[in-house]
């Protein structure tokens, strides 16, 4: 019987092995998000990321799983990558991290996305390029949020019931040590989280139809009516603030009125994605690729 030579597969059928993994191919580094930026979130976080690991490892037919690490060790260990997907919120971390990526590697969040994701920086940057957010003043009561990080523990984000109320909050952070805060009136309505990946994927789910709550404030605005919406207007000025901010993986909060406007309340690089963790890994590790 007549045979005829088999090609190699691909190219890499061609290439020699380093460190169990082959020549030529992209090196990955995968960056844990710190307990302390995981507030009842610590094995939700660490989830989603090993599964973008494990989806990487595949569409990339790589021989070994990808090398993870905390962001406290990024400071000390010697990093051999051409691309980090990375959950690190820390200064040291993000310093690291842009540093690495004036090196010429690829870095996913990038630092700067993540550094315009502070709290006090994204509202500020949401006002000046006209982002539906909620008004500053309001007469349904106030929220206080922590401006120079992420939400740590339940007390860096406050509802206040009025004006009063929101003084005493003010000083209270103040004594705590945070004097950068930001403040928005609290609009009523149906409260949605969503999460996105570029323009690969965008959710969106209702907190009170699961339960899912990570310090339960989501029941100040009660059990959702549903109220009619356009999703097309959200996901696009969703996606205007992720470019805005550079963030590739992004997550966040919005409030429906009974009129059908919203008001983005919250945006976040790289959430758990705990509803659809499995698709959210794959479209960012596609995004990844396509870097």
């Amino acid at each position: 019987m007549l045979r005829t030579l088999r090609k190699p597969s691909s190219f890499w059928d061609m290439q020699t092995y380093k460190d169990g993994q082959r020549m030529g191919m992209t090196r990955f580094l995968a960056v844990r998000r710190d307990d302390i930026y995981s507030p009842n979130s610590v094995e939700k976080d660490r989830l989603i990321l090993k599964r973008v690991c494990d989806q990487l490892k595949t569409m990339a037919q790589l021989d070994q799983p990808i090398r993870m690490i905390d962001e406290a060790e990024l400071a000390a260990v010697e990093v051999e990558a051409d691309c980090i997907v990375t959950m690190a919120r820390s200064d040291a971390a993000l310093q690291r991290l842009l540093d690495l990526e004036r090196r010429g590697c690829k870095v996913v969040n990038t630092p700067e996305g993540v550094g315009r994701c502070q709290r006090s920086v994204l509202d500020k940057l949401m006002r000046k390029s006209g982002i539906c957010m909620p008004p500053l003043t309001g007469e349904d009561g106030y929220w206080l949020k922590r401006g120079d990080a992420a939400a740590q523990s339940k007390d860096d984000v406050v509802f206040c019931e009025d004006a009063h109320e929101l003084r005493h909050a003010q000083n209270s952070f103040r004594h705590r040590g945070i004097t950068n805060f930001v403040v928005s009136a609290h609009v009523p309505g149906d409260l949605v989280k969503f999460y996105g990946v570029g323009n690969r994927m965008f959710h969106y789910f209702y907190p009170s139809d699961d339960g899912i709550s990570k310090f339960g404030d989501e029941l100040r605005n009660g059990k959702a009516h549903h109220f009619s919406f356009d999703v097309s207007a959200l996901r696009a000025e969703v996606m205007k603030l992720a470019h805005l901010t550079g963030v590739e993986v992004y997550g966040g909060d919005v409030i429906i009125g009974h009129d059908g406007r919203f008001y983005i309340v919250d945006f976040n690089d790289w959430p758990s994605f705990s509803r659809c963790s499995e698709e959210a890994a794959e479209a960012i590790a596609r995004q990844v690729l396509m870097k």
